[in-house]
């Protein structure tokens, strides 16, 4: 439900950083494989961050399970370095895990649309999304530089249209308010 047109200020800020998203987002088309390993650095990063907060929490906060928080506190710190140091292998590993989830979860689609309940075009969706999961799989887990390259592809998708809509509201200066808000400031 509109409520009315932003401030000038807002309009402009998110049609500066709606431009800067789609810049970024063009970069990640162009090159998607180095999109995903940025991905995992920064992922690798917050996990740091993460560690260091738990052995924290796990020195000076009372509880009862200081030595297994600090113990999981440095063993996040030490995966976390080693992705950070190695952020290529990182990915390469991600990536068989991922090709591996797809593989099974296609393989279980299938069977559920095969053995299933279904009927009509739930059964053949089922087959067909299964079938596509495992077709994707393969060159996933034989070829990591592809599946890099489509993990980075739909990071890049999502930020491109995330940009557009961050420009479009901007230049429109309409604001939208969740329905839900009416309760939360109900009188």
């Amino acid at each position: 439900m509109s409520v009315g047109r932003s401030p000038g200020w807002v309009r402009i800020a998110q049609i500066i950083l709606g431009i800067l998203t789609i810049i970024l987002s063009i970069f990640a088309l162009a090159f998607p494989g180095a999109t995903f390993i940025s991905v995992i650095v920064i992922l690798s990063i917050i996990l740091f961050f993460i560690g260091i907060e738990k052995i924290i929490t796990g020195i000076f906060l009372p509880q009862r399970s200081k030595a297994a928080t600090i113990g999981l506190g440095v063993l996040v710190l030490i995966f976390a370095g080693l992705a950070i140091a190695f952020p290529a292998a990182t990915a390469f590993v991600a990536l068989i895990f991922i090709g591996v989830a797809l593989l099974f979860g296609g393989c279980a689609r299938i069977a559920e649309g095969i053995s299933g309940h279904h009927s009509g075009w739930q059964k053949f969706a089922l087959i067909g999304v299964g079938a596509l999961a495992v077709i994707l799989s393969i060159p996933v887990m034989v070829l990591p530089a592809f599946g890099a390259a489509v993990a980075g592809f739909v990071v890049a998708i999502a930020l491109l249209i995330i940009g557009i809509q961050m420009v479009a509201a901007g230049v429109s200066g309409q604001r939208f308010r969740n329905p839900a808000d009416k309760y939360l400031h109900a009188e």
